[in-house]
């Protein structure tokens, strides 16, 4: 697939690696990707770069149409995410245009989500290792959020900690929304997706 026609779409779950911390609000974009892999009826293998785990396929209703996607999971920690999507968009010749980063929201409550274009970091390290390794911040972002530590609560610990078990019972419907916002974006477009799911 590396060299797959112009409309290939790059979409990154944001995270860190191993079942340690699978559970965390930090990883939902794992979350997310998971569930984009299992529509696509595809499961993750490792890309010959070795530093990042992929999906290559078709996303959307099947046909002809339906666009070429490369789902991805870097196997570094979320503060280095930037060169395995460098190394990704490099081999799958995707731009910064065609690249979807899906990550934890602080300033967003849990159960809803933004998707947007651009924009700056708001301190989510992976993100800023995005920017740093693409060049360019302008890529796509679906912003799940989690909302903010309760009290005191350090934000690095909060993020670095499991949800609820409140939030754990309403965690699949996030994540499913958040595949769908993907779909929608790639499909239809930014402007649709943010009226049907910026709310």
């Amino acid at each position: 697939m590396a060299d797959a026609s112009a409309d290939v779409w790059l979409v990154v779950g944001l995270g860190n690696p191993g079942p340690s911390y699978a559970g965390h609000r930090h990883n939902i974009g794992h979350l997310v990707v998971d569930e984009l892999a299992r529509r696509m009826g595809s499961g993750f293998r490792a890309h010959k770069s070795g530093r990042a785990d992929v999906v290559e396929g078709r996303l959307g209703a099947p046909g002809a149409d339906a666009p070429r996607v490369v789902l991805a999971k870097a196997r570094s920690y979320m503060n280095e995410s930037g060169g395995p999507v460098k190394a990704l968009a490099t081999f799958y010749k995707v731009p910064a245009e065609r690249v979807v980063a899906i990550h934890d929201e602080l300033d967003i409550d849990f159960g809803t989500l933004r998707v947007k274009k651009g924009g700056g970091d708001n301190g989510h390290n992976g993100l800023k290792s995005m920017r740093s390794s693409l060049g360019t911040g302008e890529f796509y972002r679906v912003r799940a959020g989690i909302g903010r530590p309760p009290g005191r609560q350090d934000v690095a610990d909060f993020v670095l900690s499991n949800y609820s078990t409140k939030e754990r019972k309403e965690l699949p419907f996030q994540v499913d929304t958040a595949a769908d916002a993907v779909e929608s974006l790639i499909a239809d477009g930014l402007e649709k997706t943010q009226s049907r799911f910026n709310r």
